[in-house]
């Protein structure tokens, strides 16, 4: 297959997406998808009724994850494609990382509880349809619903974010510890939404020197949280280190994303697609 329209990078109420999987696909599709990925965050939950419902609709899958780590202090994302979803590296490692957010949610509720926002942890179980992966959007999503911020945004701008009264550390996977899972699943690793983490132009270079180091082949050129400065600079960063190019809407919901699944710009035409090593 020759995709005229990829995405691969989305989310389903697996994790913090609003819709289920099989909605998501059917999106998708419906938006003229040829080749698709569903990156539920450290879960792999979704993918089997994703497939079947894309290849259905008569849309390309491909196997998906966003893996949580810190490098270096920075929380930063790592897209993992085209794996084996049953290879054990891959479900112990991200069964580990699942383990740790119940406790960390519990004490994200202590903290909201001590500055007079009591219920919280409670209220956000009710957005997260899979328990074992409630994150900082049920918590916002809840906020939002009890009046506390008007949007989701808001949320995370005065509570939820580094340095706000919400926000808990986790031990999330490092940089090795993705990559390696990935990798020993058969998959392509891939920097998600580089635009958007705290790192400057030479700790960046240091990230991706690290990247390619361990074993990382990709890198979102084209995001929906990119703007289009962001992509002329990841598309040379791609060229420098001979990385694949992704695109990604990162859509959650209709109501929650920076871009419809699909309604991305196109990558630069002179840019090797991720597809290739994995449609």
């Amino acid at each position: 297959m020759i995709p005229g329209n990829f995405d691969f990078h989305c989310h389903s109420a697996v994790s913090d997406g609003l819709l289920p999987p099989a909605e998501v696909a059917r999106r998708a599709a419906g938006n003229g998808v040829d080749l698709w990925a569903l990156t539920d965050h450290d879960d792999l939950g979704g993918l089997p009724e994703a497939q079947a419902v894309a290849e259905a609709a008569g849309m390309g899958f491909v196997n998906g994850v966003e893996i949580s780590i810190e490098w270096k202090g920075v929380p930063i994302h790592i897209v993992g494609l085209g794996f084996d979803r049953e290879h054990p590296a891959l479900t112990g490692g991200l069964a580990e990382l699942r383990s740790g957010r119940i406790e960390r949610a519990k004490r994200m509720g202590d903290a909201l509880a001590a500055i007079g926002i009591p219920g919280v942890f409670e209220g956000a179980k009710r957005y997260a349809g899979n328990p074992s992966l409630i994150s900082r959007a049920h918590f916002a999503r809840y906020l939002v619903s009890i009046g506390i911020a008007r949007d989701v945004p808001g949320v995370f701008q005065y509570y939820l974010t580094p340095g706000k009264p919400g926000y808990v550390d986790h031990r999330w996977a490092t940089l090795e510890e993705a990559i390696g899972w990935i990798r020993l699943a058969g998959g392509v690793a891939v920097v998600a939404h580089p635009g958007r983490y705290k790192l400057s132009g030479a700790e960046m270079r240091r990230f991706l020197d690290d990247f390619k180091d361990l074993g990382g082949q990709g890198i979102e050129v084209t995001s929906g949280s990119h703007t289009p400065d962001h992509i002329l600079h990841f598309a040379r960063l791609a060229r420098h280190y001979g990385f694949h190019a992704s695109r990604g809407s990162d859509f959650h919901g209709p109501q929650e994303s920076y871009v419809d699944l699909g309604r991305l710009p196109p990558l630069p035409e002179d840019l090797k697609p991720v597809w290739r090593l994995v449609g």
